[in-house]
């Protein structure tokens, strides 16, 4: 396996195990993250999970580089870019925050551009064996 197509897999792997570990963060009704060691856990989450996110679009291109349909394959990386912006935004504005609640974390999560470009990968990693 090429290390683009192994760092997209990594990459899969921390989006996926953000988005658990939101749904679980979530369910605690907190007011906030301070203070607590889920908070910690939450912010080191969101951290790995805007690293996964920035740039993730050039190392699927890179991983496909000579897959075929090049065109849909372009259309597909066209997708993946605007999820994947769209939802390191939305990370981005959450980080910045002070204190996070669960509420919060549960309208991330929902966020249909960070379901969106889960969804992108899921199938991106069945293409790409």
């Amino acid at each position: 396996m090429s290390d683009a197509k192994t760092e997209v897999k990594q990459r899969i792997d921390v989006i996926e195990s953000s988005y658990e570990f939101f749904l679980a963060y979530a369910a605690q009704g907190r007011t906030t993250d301070e203070g607590a060691k889920s908070g910690a856990d939450l912010r080191d989450f969101l951290s790995k999970l805007e690293s996964a996110l920035d740039g993730l679009a050039d190392t699927v291109a890179t991983a496909v580089t000579g897959e075929e349909p090049a065109d849909a394959w372009d259309e597909m990386i066209a997708v993946v870019r605007r999820d994947a912006e769209a939802s390191l935004c939305s990370v981005r504005l959450v980080s910045a925050r002070s204190g996070i609640s669960s509420q919060l974390i549960d309208n991330l999560n929902a966020n249909m551009h960070l379901r969106a470009v889960l969804t992108d990968l899921f199938l991106v990693d069945e293409l790409v064996g």
